[in-house]
């Protein structure tokens, strides 16, 4: 009897496993990559084309109603900073558990929202596409040199410490190596980043050119003086008058300011006019400029809020520019679209006006209007909450109707008519401040534009209503301070205040939220006496 012996079963190699932890930088670095390598080349090319960024304007675009208005009120201008740091976190935790498959999906999203952009371009799809391969590059490289280091074909043969020839040379282990690396890819990502928002930044020569030419304008048409009496600043410490350029309130749906410079602006007046104009910076610095005080107001701005600003504007007519294209009979709204894609509807009627004073402005407050409110120029319309008058980094003007075009905003369900309510603010004391009993000075702002202010009230806990001593009036088209004063002992106060317009209108009590034409209610502060 014969016994076979059956032959020995081929033994496998142990399957390498790189370390969790270090499986998750490797994500990590991979889309970190990425984002740096999409944020640089967009640098050079288009700054808007910028893989993370054009994902956060998808999704500031599509954001319902009720949560574009939380961010405002829960962050105020922060909104922004907070998004893009939130989508941080996230995409770095998605990285850390996803590997490769998370720098694919988001290769894929970055292609898709720069390609639906509202400024889209092709040669803005080159930054998506490098931000891919970058990202699938560094993660295979990483990760075949993780394998290499941890349990894979030859991986003991360099042992740390051990002066074995390694991959790289006498002495340099594979784990070294693969940490070398590491360290290498990430400071890579950050200088890519750091590159990419530098190269997209550059306006600060093209704005300091345009300071200077605005001191040099000869026959401007100018804003009178402002006279003294026009605030309590010195006296009671609240608003000044002419809001400086960093204090001025920004509200916009831009995660990054657009970077144009004024030589490369241009604005096409187009649509149902009889004589369509191209206008250049230049064009615009050879025509009769204007300069104009103006209250600006938001309409997320809530009663009693912070987000309505003064500045000296100076700029152009856009009547007068209206009037020479030549406005169609039934041409009822001024479509305007900004450098990033966001649109405005502006009712025609209201810029015709021989009184209005609108302006396409390019200075503000006797230097080139910042980056953030504007750079190189922005339409201005007095009286008119923001969303609809007030468009910053304008690049296209279309005159057409309201039932053919509907504007960003308008999209979302607000108002297509939204004229600023007369509205009143309490400044001193601060909600839940604690002053000395006595005299109580009470003192605060109120507009009405284009109306202007006629009479403040203010009452204390309920009683009757006394008449507040008004600053002087710059103009209807600005805010104006007021200010009175109580007799008050000890405990908790509280004061209201109600604004009558050159008109008579008074401010009405009825509160309404800020959406969708503005808020209105009669403002209240409590204060504590002691």
């Amino acid at each position: 009897m014969s016994a076979t012996t059956a032959p020995p079963e081929p033994t496998r190699p142990p399957r390498s496993r790189v370390p969790r932890a270090f499986a998750a930088l490797i994500g990590l670095l991979a889309v970190g990559a990425a984002l740096g390598v999409g944020h640089l080349v967009a640098g050079l090319i288009s700054p808007a084309s910028s893989p993370y960024l054009a994902v956060g304007d998808t999704v500031v675009r599509f954001s319902p109603e009720w949560l574009t208005e939380f961010a405002k009120s829960a962050f105020g201008t922060a909104d922004k900073p907070v998004l893009l740091g939130g989508m941080a976190v996230v995409i770095a935790l998605v990285a850390a558990a996803a590997g490769v498959t998370v720098v694919g999906v988001l290769g894929v999203l970055g292609f898709l929202a720069v390609f639906f952009a509202p400024t889209f371009a092709p040669l803005d799809l080159l930054a998506p596409a490098a931000s891919l391969v970058a990202g699938v590059v560094t993660f295979r490289g990483l990760h075949d040199l993780a394998l290499r280091t941890y349990g894979g074909p030859g991986a003991a043969e360099t042992a740390p410490g051990s002066g074995e020839v390694g991959p790289s040379g006498p002495g340099v282990s594979r784990r070294g190596v693969l940490i070398g690396s590491s360290a290498a890819v990430g400071v890579g990502a950050l200088a890519a980043g750091t590159g990419g928002s530098f190269l997209g930044g550059g306006i600060e020569d093209s704005r300091a050119q345009v300071t200077a030419r605005l001191a040099a304008l000869r026959g401007v048409d100018r804003a009178p003086a402002i006279p003294a009496g026009t605030n309590y600043a010195a006296e009671l410490g609240t608003t000044s008058f002419i809001t400086p350029n960093p204090d001025f309130y920004r509200i916009d749906v831009a995660l990054r300011i657009p970077t144009r410079s004024a030589a490369d602006w241009s604005l096409r007046i187009h649509g149902m006019v009889d004589n369509e104009i191209a206008l250049s910076f230049e064009d615009l610095l050879r025509r009769p400029p204007v300069e104009k005080t103006l209250t600006m107001t938001c309409v997320s701005n809530e009663v009693g809020g912070p987000l309505i600003s003064t500045a000296n504007f100076i700029g152009v007519s856009l009547r007068d520019l209206l009037l020479e294209a030549g406005v169609r009979t039934g041409a009822d709204q001024v479509f305007t679209t900004s450098v990033d894609g966001w649109t405005a509807g502006t009712p025609t009627d209201v810029i015709m006006e021989p009184d209005r004073g609108a302006l396409l402005a390019f200075g503000m407050n006797g230097e080139a209007l910042p980056p953030e409110h504007g750079f190189p120029v922005r339409m201005v319309v007095p009286g008119l909450y923001g969303f609809l008058s007030a468009t910053k980094w304008i690049a296209d003007m279309e005159l057409t109707t309201f039932d053919a075009r509907q504007s960003y905003w308008l999209q979302r369900g607000w108002a297509e008519k939204a004229p600023i309510k007369t509205q009143s603010r309490i400044d001193s004391p601060r909600s839940f401040a604690t002053v000395p009993a006595g005299k109580v000075p009470i003192a605060g702002i109120a507009w009405s534009q284009p109306a202007g202010i006629g009479m403040v009230e203010v009452r204390m806990d309920g009683g009757p209503w006394q008449a507040a001593e008004l600053a002087t009036e710059v103009s209807g088209d600005t805010w104006r301070m007021w200010r009175t004063e109580f007799d008050l002992g000890p405990g908790s106060h509280t004061v209201q205040v109600r604004a009558t317009d050159a008109n008579g209108g008074t401010q009405t009590e009825m509160r309404a939220e800020p959406i969708p034409d503005g808020a209105s209610g009669w403002p209240a502060t409590i204060f504590t006496v002691t």
